[in-house]
C-alpha cells in the first residue's frame, strides 16, 4: 500500500479559512451543556454505599464533573482535521484526555457499584455512553451532529438515562 501525503496548502501555515459557526450551534450546544448538568445532578443523587468505598467517591465526585465538564466543553473546532504536513489529526471535540479517561472507566467501574440497583447501574452506563458519544460525534462530524439533530437526540438519550430515579415515563396514550 502507498500513502500519498495531500499537497500542503499555498501560501503561509496560518492561511486557513476561518470558521464557520452552523445555524443553531449556540442553542445546541447549550442544550448539551445544561443536559450534562442534569445528569451530573442525577449522578450525585444516587445512593452512597452502606460503606465509605473509593468507587463511592468517584461516583459522587469525579464522574459528575466528568459529565458536566465534558457535555459543556464540546467545541466543533476541535474537529478531525489534516495537518499542514498531510497527517490526520484526530479531533477532541474540545474534551481534555483526563475527563475521557474518567468517561471511558465507567464500565469497569459500574461493576463494582454493588449497591446500586440494575436499573442505575444501566443508566449509568448509557449516561457515559451517551456523553462519551456526543463527544467524539462532534470531534468526528460536528457538520451532520449539529444542523441534523444528531447531537440533540444524544441529549434526549442523556436526559432519559438520566431522569430522576423511578419508572421510566412514557407519553400519554403509549405503552
Amino acid at each position: 500500500m502507498t500513502l500519498v501525503p495531500l499537497p500542503v496548502p499555498a501560501g503561509p501555515p496560518d492561511d486557513v479559512p476561518p470558521y464557520e459557526t452552523w445555524e443553531g450551534q449556540a442553542l445546541v450546544l447549550a442544550g448539551a451543556g445544561a443536559a450534562g448538568r442534569r445528569a451530573a445532578a442525577w449522578v450525585r443523587s444516587l445512593p452512597p454505599p452502606p460503606l465509605p468505598v473509593p468507587v463511592g467517591a468517584w461516583l459522587a465526585g469525579e464522574l459528575p464533573a466528568a459529565i458536566e465538564t465534558a457535555m459543556g466543553s464540546l467545541d466543533p473546532e476541535e474537529c478531525d482535521c489534516m495537518a499542514p504536513d498531510g497527517r490526520a489529526v484526530e479531533g477532541t471535540g474540545g474534551v481534555d484526555v483526563a475527563t475521557m479517561s474518567t468517561l471511558t472507566a465507567v464500565p469497569v467501574v459500574v461493576a463494582e457499584a454493588g449497591w446500586l440497583d440494575p436499573d442505575q447501574q444501566a443508566r449509568l452506563l448509557a449516561a457515559a455512553s451517551a456523553v462519551t458519544g456526543a463527544v467524539r460525534l462532534i470531534a468526528q462530524d460536528p457538520g451532520t451532529a449539529i444542523p441534523h439533530g444528531l447531537l440533540a437526540r444524544l441529549c434526549a438519550v442523556l436526559d432519559h438515562a438520566a431522569r430522576p430515579d423511578g419508572p421510566a415515563r412514557t407519553p400519554a396514550g403509549t405503552r
